[in-house]
């Protein structure tokens, strides 16, 4: 009865944010939740599955920005694992408690990306982004991965004001500004890079790379929930995510991986 009552406040919970993925039953009453910022979606996806049938547990997935995941995850105190798209979201937070021990999956690193074939011959400058002719799209710094990053490498750069008021659109997330992208809507952004990649993206965009020194790898900190009430479970998903299997899904996907690495 108590696997009963927790499984339905699980799913009411997830329908309720609208951010459901299918799960398959589990016997032995054991389930997660993860909360995965959209960029780290399809990979999270690919291994949740194969790890739900190894263990028969099921496993659902929150997905959205990183900051909205998180307050959605702070105003429930339900779920197992919060998975971000850059480690900025864990040191703002870490003073509440919630966020507990980590391993580190992978990185996101952010690139410029342009229309295929690069039409308007851009080139991989920043101040690209100013270009006259050229309609721009930038993810928010309010609700994102995407929209924080892109706000720091273009302060650091001392370009953010004025491209802030130049662009078309703020988006609330990757996904949202590749599908701009996929529609034609702008010639520039810039967004992590992997994305690029994906198999309904790659037809319509190509990545214009940034270096390191512009634009730094980020770890994607798979991190337990201090709240949950499976951390061994929790825990063991950690290690698999982390391990040869999810290492290879992470770059099947165009993600930078990592061997092992945990905190």
């Amino acid at each position: 009865m108590a696997r009963q009552s927790y499984v339905s406040s699980l799913l009411l919970f997830l329908l309720l944010i609208g951010l459901a993925c299918p799960v398959i039953a589990a016997p032995a009453g054991n389930s997660l939740l993860i909360y995965c910022g959209i960029t780290m979606v399809r990979p999270m996806t690919d291994i949740a599955r194969q790890f739900e049938k190894q263990e028969k547990i099921s496993i659902a997935i929150a997905q959205g920005g990183s900051e909205d995941l998180y307050q959605s995850a702070k105003k429930s105190q339900k779920g197992d694992l919060y998975l971000p798209g850059e480690p900025v979201f864990r040191i703002k937070h870490q003073p509440e408690g919630l966020l507990g021990e980590y391993t580190v999956l992978g990185m996101n690193q952010m690139a410029l990306m342009v229309k295929k074939g690069n039409p308007k011959k851009v080139k991989p400058d920043l101040k690209e982004l100013l270009r006259k002719g050229l309609v721009v799209v930038l993810g928010s710094s309010e609700s994102g991965s995407v929209g924080v990053e892109a706000r720091r490498i273009l302060t650091q750069a001392g370009l953010y004001p004025k491209v802030a008021a130049k662009v078309a659109q703020m988006m609330p997330d990757s996904r949202s500004i590749m599908a701009a992208m996929r529609r034609g809507d702008a010639d520039l952004t810039m967004s992590w890079r992997a994305t690029g990649y994906f198999p309904d993206n790659a037809p319509s965009v190509d990545v214009l790379d940034l270096p390191p020194s512009i634009a730094p790898p980020q770890e994607l900190q798979l991190t337990l929930l201090n709240f949950s009430q499976n951390k061994a479970m929790a825990r063991k998903f950690m290690e698999y995510a982390a391990g040869p299997q999810g290492q290879t899904i992470f770059r099947r996907y165009g993600f930078i991986t990592v061997s092992k690495a945990g905190r």
